[in-house]
């Protein structure tokens, strides 16, 4: 088969499908609008996707939005919907809608939607003259807001022409005006042909609105597009309609509604197709894997395309007639202006056009697929094969509709064949074609096809690596240079990490400190409150790191859950899909800078403490809870290791060094400390610290309904927390709005909700659903138990440094004293 319509949709390869469809087997997604695992699972799955579209088109979360549609025409029927249009009739001059003639239907019948709102609708054929402001808007009104919006493809799908994408920016600081009045334009560039097979920098072409189908670039899925939607815009568009997922609040009896925040929940009416958005996933993958990138599938296609069309165009009958009648703007001599499109109808010996039907019928005996008709783009079919208005309305009448296979009406065409090329097609599909030409219109000897020229050498010889094919490329397209790039192997070592320790000098000169530090105390008699446990835990899930003393940072814990182990779509593995990871015991020796990462029936793997910070950091966005995250890859090498001990593949990623995670913490409203909080890969808070002598109470209350041993210290494990205190009274903490532990202050952010994790014994990986029942029946259907805290810094020359045996200093709540909890009663947390 020779596959000739990837305009329309391109294919999609096996290894797309096993890679999803293995997915679907390892993992449970369900409804992302719940809140159990799978649901979390798939939320955070399809936030990961976001970013890697936005990483697609070289933008960030922070310039747009990705906003899930059923595909590119649901898109622009948003955009329709939402803009902020003013109508005929106000005071202020009214909005204009304006779109190039030479757009596909869906864009086109936008002004029906803008009719509705009193709005006009002014097409722009793409050779008239534009307008410069300077030459004829007045002073006065050159500060009119009115906002109009002009519509243009950056690639025809009729004609693979490319439109320029300068006229963006020109466009809105108005060096250019597509019609005459006053006022601001935003512009909607319809991306859906143009991305299939070229490059878009969003970071330096800044459209307003970008509309694609994903179906155009993987060929799977199909029916899922998206609006990528300037942030700067978001906060103009209008919505009516409010959907499952949409509405921060509402009620049904009254007309109240609230909508999230978030611009892409507030505009995804109900349930996303939450499947096929992780199918994307996948698709990105094996793009890059097979293929190296868009910058590689322009070149390629385009010397596809640039070889077809050359030849095309020099095929002559022996009376010297033209074998093909082409339509283009461009010789298709730059991919920057000519897309991997090329449109024609057939022509007989005397120059008369044989209709698309029965050129397509013929291309289906040779087993070649072609697309025929007008392409939902009659604008460009009205150009190009010059059928006036008149002529579309008599053809109507003789009963040609779009679709069908009237192909002549009085002897002119009512559409044309399209050739489009994908990055799978390969010069044997080129070949196909023109030897189908060649056989429909020629005797043997009547011209021999120039399939292999001294300007255009093309090879399907396998290159030996992933990029096999479009390495073989090079040598027809001299543009296209491929460059391996070489993973870093982290240095590997058996040596156990040991612990921090500071010199002798340096202790004695903090501790000196401190007795000059002014710190409020609670008045109390009896045993004083001390560290007795410091744990970090340098890889997120995984075991615990135990220590005396250590260094604190801006994040917390030095190195303190730096690290996380990632799925194959990017999206954090925690001991709730794998216990396992709590075998994995990561260990940081400062002194040689390295994390030694071992495991029973592993050799020992070491990573280094530097950050990397080179330019073969591949630099990710990743999500934890709430929390969007930068970080990087730690090489194959570890990710074999984690995925060997693991038996799934994974990965192992870094926090980026060059942004960290500051943002407000929902948690810290209303506090006093430092409006920008730095997390590492936490959940929450930058510590989290528990009780001993509540975990004493606790277990008399858990062992029973157990039925078995409990020690002390396996409880502590289960909790995962990084300061462990020993209290005269249980449950005290609870009653804390600030500690003090020697030079050290914190902030009590709030109580910690527990989550399955405590049901996994962390020495063994075995989980026990009940424990957790437990706790929440002990504490009155609540699971709070620890305390979130953030870190106070003093300003002070000497190094932050946290130690087992330090006094820690509490601060009450204000109005509160404190009431031991009742187990068989709730009991609220503060």
């Amino acid at each position: 088969m020779t596959y000739l319509d990837h305009a329309g949709s391109t294919l999609f390869p096996e290894s797309l499908l096993k890679a999803f469809t293995d997915d679907l087997r390892n993992n449970v997604y369900s409804n992302p609008h719940s809140q159990n695992i799978s649901s979390k699972l798939t939320y955070d799955t399809i936030e990961h996707v976001r970013y890697r579209i936005l990483q697609h088109f070289h933008t960030t979360s922070e310039d747009y939005t990705v906003i899930f549609t059923s595909g590119c025409t649901a898109a622009l029927k948003l955009v329709a919907e939402v803009f902020p249009w003013v109508p005929e009739g106000t005071e202020q001059p009214s909005s204009r809608f304006c779109y190039l003639t030479d757009s596909h239907t869906s864009v086109v019948g936008m002004r029906g939607i803008t009719a509705s709102m009193n709005v006009l609708s002014v097409p722009v054929k793409p050779k008239d003259k534009w307008l410069l402001e300077k030459d004829w808007l007045p002073t006065e009104e050159r500060n009119c807001t009115t906002p109009h919006l002009f519509s243009y493809p950056a690639q025809s799908n009729f004609s693979g022409t490319k439109y320029p994408l300068s006229w963006i920016q020109d466009i809105k600081s108005g060096k250019l005006c597509p019609v005459k009045i006053p006022g601001k334009w935003f512009v909607l560039l319809d991306a859906a042909s143009y991305v299939s097979s070229s490059p878009l920098d969003l970071g330096v072409h800044q459209a307003d609105f970008i509309p694609i189908s994903f179906y155009k670039i993987f060929g799977f899925p199909t029916g899922l597009g998206a609006l990528l939607v300037n942030n700067r815009i978001a906060p103009l568009l209008r919505k009516t309609y409010f959907g499952g997922g949409t509405a921060a609040a509402y009620l049904a009896g009254e007309d109240f509604y609230f909508p999230k925040k978030s611009i892409a929940e507030r505009f995804e009416d109900g349930t996303v197709s939450f499947l096929d958005i992780i199918a994307l996933k996948h698709g990105f993958d094996v793009l890059e894997k097979l293929t190296g990138g868009m910058e590689k599938i322009k070149q390629h296609t385009f010397a596809l395309a640039h070889y077809t069309y050359t030849v095309l165009s020099t095929l002559k009958y022996a009376n010297g007639a033209p074998v093909v009648r082409l339509y283009n703007d461009t010789d298709f001599s730059d991919p920057d202006v000519q897309g991997p499109i090329i449109n024609f109808n057939v022509l007989d010996e005397r120059g008369e056009v044989i209709g698309f039907s029965q050129v397509e019928k013929m291309a289906s005996l040779h087993n070649i697929h072609v697309r025929t008709g007008c392409f939902c783009n009659t604008g460009a079919c009205q150009m190009h094969l010059g059928i006036s208005n008149e002529d579309i309305r008599k053809n109507l009448q003789a009963g040609h509709v779009c679709g069908d296979d009237i192909d002549l009406i009085d002897g002119r065409p009512t559409g044309s064949v399209r050739i489009s090329f994908g990055y799978m097609s390969s010069f044997e599909d080129a070949q196909a074609f023109l030897k189908f030409i060649i056989a429909t219109r020629f005797s043997k000897s009547d011209t021999e096809i120039p399939f292999q020229s001294s300007a255009t050498q093309l090879t399907t010889e396998p290159a030996p690596d992933d990029h096999s094919y479009f390495n073989s490329i090079n040598k027809l397209s001299p543009r296209t240079h491929i460059t391996d790039r070489e993973h870093r192997n982290n240095p590997s070592g058996t040596e156990r990490a040991v612990g921090w320790q500071s010199p002798e000098s340096e202790l004695e000169s903090i501790r000196a400190a401190l007795s000059e530090v002014a710190v409020p105390k609670i008045k109390r008699g009896g045993k004083p409150i001390t560290v007795i446990n410091i744990y970090l835990y340098p890889i997120k899930s995984c075991s615990a790191f135990e220590v005396t003393e250590w260094p604190v940072g801006n994040q917390g814990l030095l190195y303190d859950r730096n690290w996380m182990v990632v799925n194959q779509n990017g999206v954090c593995i925690t001991q709730k899909q794998e216990p396992k990871l709590c075998l994995i015991n990561p260990s940081i020796n400062l002194k040689q800078k390295i994390m030694v990462i071992q495991a029973e029936g592993m050799d020992p793997i070491s990573v280094s403490l530097e950050e990397n910070t080179g330019k073969e950091a591949v630099i990710y966005e990743s999500k934890v809870c709430s929390h969007r995250v930068k970080t990087y890859d730690c090489g194959e090498r570890t990710a074999g290791w984690f995925s060997t001990f693991l038996g799934r593949p994974c990965r192992l990623i870094r926090q980026s060094p060059d942004k960290k995670n500051d943002t407000q913490h929902k948690n810290t409203k209303g506090l006093t400390c430092a409006t920008s909080i730095s997390l590492s890969l936490v959940n929450e808070a930058q510590y989290l610290l528990i009780n001993a002598a509540s975990i004493l109470q606790l277990k008399e209350h858990v062992a029973p309904r157990l039925k078995e041993p409990l020690e002390i210290e396996e409880l502590i494990r289960r909790f995962r927390a990084n300061i462990v205190i020993s209290t005269p009274e249980s449950f005290e903490e609870e009653e804390w709005a600030e500690i003090s532990i020697g030079s050290l202050r914190f902030q009590v952010v709030g109580p910690c909700t527990r989550c399955q994790v405590i049901c996994i014994d962390q020495q063994s990986g075995e989980r026990n659903k009940e424990f957790l029942q437990s706790l929440s029946a002990a504490r009155g259907k609540k699971t709070n138990f620890g305390i979130y805290l953030m870190n106070q810094p003093l300003r002070s020359s000497f190094p932050d440094i946290l130690s087992v045996g330090s006094e820690v200093l509490p601060m009450l709540k204000e109005n509160t004293e404190i009431q031991h909890p009742t187990f068989s009663e709730e009991k609220c947390s503060g």
